[in-house]
């Protein structure tokens, strides 16, 4: 085989700058990078095109571990414009390796360092597609690309473009890319060096800093990683704090201390962020057992502290509920709060405007008196214009016996606790009617009404159903093949845990339980917890993998209930978010939707 490595001792100049940092993290002087460049007949391995020659270059600490060098016999002619292009001939690849030969040598000659690569999605995706090919599996090598760091380090006034003969001129590189393997890999090498010696008086000193670098990301922001140093790769809950211990944001990750020390990199460029970082004195972590624990304790940790820069779930309590009253003639009321007062409640709603289209979609389907405070048994008062509008019964003028307005309370109810059927039929036949009118814009009012009203009913549903069991034992084998155990009560987490290797399992879930927070129900369908904590603790329940070790009374839900109707509208907001301007999307959000981490 026509390959050659070459083993070097050379120093480059330009690392001794960065010899004398405290780091965190994987420091770039002590990573093997294998900086790499191709020669091919196209543009394209999946058209076609072939490797012509593999060129690449071992480096660490600024010193040349060795170098390989193939042609490749690419098995067809190389067109004339490429050989004149690389200086490559049909010639010359005469008796050259095949790539199922050459291939494996390069792998071997890379293994266990950062593959780099000018434009690496390039270079890399030939290999890997001819590793494919020869039914080779690719080794998880970490990737850089020169090209992507030069657009965020190098400006205009320093090059008109990032292509790697224009890099190699900035940086005085001291070979000149000829468009030979070999020699762009050289000047690879040196581009890559003077642009970490750059970045290093930025404050970039880590390979997980130089993956993530932008050039927003101010250098005040990247002095300040030290804040990270004592955090655990451990999921878990993050508290930033400023000089007087007030607590200014708090977030979740499973990896704390990789995701803490992405808000001093490029990972996190949301200008409130960097305002947040500049004024942060302190990190505090909080391990957790398991990422839903570390999800929980974030949104209880938010609630409790209400730090400025989080945005959401900072007033769980400002929410609101439909009411059914009980009395002698019911009516649907909008409260705050749910009491021990056995009356029939839907929701939470985070927006009173939501209420309100719920509201509508029930009012236009059960003609329930509309009217504020309570009535007596038997009124003595005057028909409303609602009344005379046929949108109430108006008992208020006994037009209306307690026997017939109570079987339309009954079906109400129903609506609200088990089959929306009734109010979806009659607001269906109202869009239609109003869209045969072409009266589009009133259709859609109609239709966001219904939306609101079944989301209402499969929510309250679905927390109504959790929050009556006293306790759910729930486990699921993550991705490390341990088991994570969660007891939750009444809706809320009350403990979790990872069963221990070589643990009873039996034995360790008993002490887990006999150790978990004792929960007392609360009223009617609300948990004992927010309702975004109890969300939570539903999707994780509901996910894939997830055995049910013990539950202490029934987990069901309504097989007629509003859940089965979320798909068609969850399917409507997305449809009409795809429609409507991205700069006007602020009032347009689907309610349910995947986790984001």
């Amino acid at each position: 085989m026509d390959t050659r490595t070459q083993e070097r001792t050379t120093t480059g100049s330009r690392w001794e700058e960065q010899r004398s940092f405290d780091e965190l993290g994987r420091a770039l002087r002590d990573e093997t990078f294998c900086v790499v460049d191709l020669e091919t007949t196209g543009g394209s391995a999946a058209g076609g095109a072939m490797i012509t020659e593999i060129g690449a270059v071992k480096v660490r600490g600024g010193e040349v571990l060795g170098e390989f060098q193939t042609l490749v016999d690419p098995g067809t002619a190389i067109p004339s414009f490429i050989a004149v292009l690389t200086g490559i001939t049909d010639s010359m690849v005469v008796g050259a390796p095949r790539i199922e030969s050459a291939l494996p040598a390069f792998l071997d000659f890379a293994r266990g360092s950062v593959l780099v690569a000018h434009n690496a999605p390039f270079d890399i995706g030939f290999l890997k597609h001819f590793a494919e090919q020869q039914h080779r599996a690719w080794p998880r090598f970490e990737v850089l690309d020169t090209a992507l760091i030069a657009r965020r380090l190098v400006t205009r006034d320093e090059a008109p473009n990032c292509k790697l003969a224009t890099l190699a001129r900035v940086f005085r590189a001291g070979t000149t890319p000829n468009h030979r393997a070999l020699s762009d890999a050289r000047a690879t090498v040196d581009v890559l060096h003077g642009m970490l010696a750059r970045l290093g008086a930025q404050g970039v000193h880590t390979l997980d800093e130089l993956r993530t670098f932008s050039s927003r990301v101010s250098p005040a922001q990247r002095r300040k990683r030290h804040l990270a140093e004592g955090l655990p790769h451990a999921p878990g809950v993050y508290l930033f704090h400023d000089a007087s211990d007030r607590v200014l944001y708090v977030g979740t990750s499973r990896d704390l201390r990789t995701r803490v020390r992405s808000y001093f990199t490029a990972s996190e460029t949301r200008s409130r962020m960097g305002e947040m970082v500049g004024v942060a004195t302190g990190v505090r972590g909080i391990a957790c057992a398991t990422p839903l624990e570390a999800q929980v304790r974030e949104l209880r940790l938010i609630a409790e502290h209400k730090p400025r820069y989080n945005r959401r779930s900072r007033f769980p309590e400002k929410v609101h509920f439909l009411k059914l009253t009980r009395e002698p003639w019911p009516r649907l009321s909008t409260v705050r709060q749910v009491l021990d007062d056995d009356a029939d409640y839907l929701g939470p709603f985070s927006s009173k405007k939501v209420v309100e289209r719920c509201l509508a979609a029930l009012h236009e389907t059960f003609p329930v008196r509309q009217c504020g405070g309570r009535l007596p048994r038997t009124p003595s008062g005057s028909a409303c214009a609602l009344a005379e509008m046929g949108r109430c019964l108006s008992p208020c003028d006994g037009s209306v016996d307690a026997e017939t307005y109570g079987a339309v309370v009954a079906r109400l109810r129903d609506a609200l606790l088990h089959r929306p059927e009734e109010v979806v039929e009659t607001v269906n036949a109202r869009m239609a009617a109003l869209a045969e009118e072409e009266r589009y814009e009133d259709a859609g009012t109609a239709r966001d009404r219904l939306a609101a009203f079944v989301r209402a009913a499969a929510r309250t549903q679905r927390l109504g159903a959790l929050s009556a069991c006293p306790e759910i034992v729930a486990a699921r084998k993550e991705d490390d093949g341990r088991w994570a155990v969660h007891v939750v009560r009444h809706g809320r987490l009350a403990a979790a845990g990872v069963i221990p290797a070589g643990h009873d399992a039996h034995a360790w879930v008993a002490t887990l339980r006999a150790s978990a927070e004792t929960v007392r129900g609360g009223p009617g369908p609300i948990p004992a917890a927010t309702a975004e904590e109890s969300e939570k603790v539903l999707r994780w329940l509901e996910s894939p993998g997830v055995r049910l070790v013990a539950v202490e009374g029934e987990w069901t839900c309504p097989l007629a209930g509003a859940g089965r109707h979320l798909a068609l509208y969850d399917a409507a907001s997305r449809s009409r978010l795809d429609l409507v301007p991205f700069d006007q999307r602020r009032d347009v959000r689907p309610v349910r939707g995947p986790e984001r981490t």
